[in-house]
């Protein structure tokens, strides 16, 4: 959890901490031959800054970006910004550098090509979305030569060609793996464990140790979810212990949690969540009273591939139900789900509109005020899906981001989550593990939070 260069070859920082100097490692290519330049860093550093939580906080600071020569750039701040390493290592959501007319697109318009300058090569050619994706080894890939340290340090490109399969029933996708037709099978389903443990040759890890937490998204911008107590309503009505069980079904991987920060962070803390800990019913009843709800429809996005997000759909619609709401459960697909979460349109017949999307995100992102992304309530509108509006909440979490004394960031960190369990912008189902199976003859997987394939071999 410390960030370390990767495509960065020397940095030095002035002791004001204002101005930071940085000189790229010579000889990195793009995967089209054309030479990685300091001159496509401030573009995509400034596309990414339009859409990363941190980013936004990081260029709030910034005077300005400069390329100062081939291969060096500065960043000079108005103010210091202690996260400013952090926020460029996000090992989540990090500022990815692409070619400088790549990087000047819109960032709310998606690019047509997908070329970068890592270890494999996007095959476009044999692409077939919604069923594979395919990458190649990248020959002309110069790795670092510090000692690999999960995304940090080498990354060998030892596989010549990497194929992911999109199977979305889970059932048809751990028999595939179980009858060796892959190798590595990133989110099997926890009841089915047992099944995968069984097999001598699968291996079944945790990779991502601090876990991740799930999320109910309500869409702040039309009734019900415009009120907060309608959102505090859901809230109150949830037994985490219930929605654990569902969404995992095996405590070994199960932790109650009612800190927004994660629990086991630096960020954990029970300020505010006291009348949220245990279930009332009654109460919720008659907080979603207060809110004016009139029985209208709740539309509620449900994929059905994603096993863990479908489970937390699905019983939201049931605590939904239970305290009186009036619900449309829509079963589709996540690939749509990440389209439709976009539309600010009211919910209605025929409308791509909705009022709740279930999702999980990692904790190591969700611990910190300044990565959090599903924390920030500007009323601009322009804040993740769902667009939450309380000022309150965006000045607090804003007054968090430059503090350094531990205290004031304890004190901080308590007031943004009492005034966050004041106005709900989103709730949490409990904290998690997720493992990864694969096959013992895979060897070199680097344990990130997600599954990567550099220094992977299949022996």
């Amino acid at each position: 959890m410390q960030p370390k260069p990767q495509m960065v070859e020397s940095y030095t920082a002035s002791p004001d901490g204002l101005t930071h100097k940085f000189t790229l490692r010579a000889g990195m290519k793009y995967h089209d031959g054309t030479p990685v330049t300091a001159k496509d860093v401030i573009p995509s550093l400034t596309r990414w800054s339009k859409k990363a939580t941190d980013g936004a906080a990081m260029m709030a600071r910034v005077g300005s970006m400069t390329a100062t020569g081939e291969l060096s750039f500065e960043i000079v701040l108005k103010e210091p910004f202690g996260p400013l390493l952090d926020s460029l290592a996000n090992p989540l959501l990090p500022p990815f550098v692409m070619r400088e007319k790549d990087a000047l697109t819109d960032p709310n318009t998606q690019l047509t090509e997908a070329i970068g300058s890592g270890p494999f090569i996007f095959v476009r050619d044999e692409w077939k979305p919604g069923d594979k994706v395919i990458y190649r080894k990248n020959p002309n890939y110069t790795p670092r030569s510090e000692p690999t340290n999960a995304y940090s340090g080498s990354r060998q490109p030892k596989l010549d060609r990497v194929e992911w399969t999109y199977i979305p029933d889970p059932n048809t996708a751990t028999q595939a793996f179980l009858r060796n037709e892959a190798d590595i099978f990133e989110i099997p389903p926890v009841d089915l464990l047992p099944l995968l443990k069984r097999d001598p040759n699968i291996v079944v890890e945790v990779f991502n140790k601090p876990g991740v937490h799930g999320m109910v998204r309500f869409n702040s911008l039309h009734p019900p979810f415009n009120n907060a107590k309608a959102r505090q309503a859901f809230a109150m009505a949830i037994d985490q212990k219930q929605y654990l069980a569902g969404m995992i079904g095996n405590p070994e991987y199960e932790r109650e949690c009612y800190a927004v920060f994660q629990c086991g962070s630096p960020n954990e803390t029970t300020v505010g969540s006291e009348p949220f800990q245990k279930r009332d019913l009654e109460k919720a009843k008659q907080l979603l009273k207060e809110s004016g709800y009139d029985g209208r429809p709740v539309v509620v996005l449900d994929p059905t591939d994603q096993q863990i997000i479908h489970n937390i759909s699905i019983m939201a619609a049931q605590t939904l139900k239970e305290i009186g709401f009036n619900v449309d459960l829509q079963a589709t697909d996540w690939a749509t789900v990440t389209t439709r979460r976009g539309q600010k349109a009211a919910p209605g017949p025929g409308s791509p509109g909705w009022n709740i999307f279930t999702t999980w995100s990692s904790s190591v992102i969700m611990q910190s005020p300044v990565t959090n992304f599903a924390m920030p309530t500007p009323c601009d509108g322009k804040n993740w899906f769902g667009w939450p509006c309380d000022e309150e909440l965006e000045r607090l979490r804003r007054a968090y981001i430059p503090l350094i004394k531990p205290e004031e960031r304890k004190a901080a960190i308590e007031a943004i989550q009492k005034r966050y369990y004041e106005v709900m912008p989103f709730a949490i189902t409990g904290q998690f593990q997720s493992p990864v199976a694969y096959r013992k003859n895979i060897v070199g997987m680097p344990k990130t939070l997600n599954v990567t394939n550099w220094n992977t071999e299949k022996k």
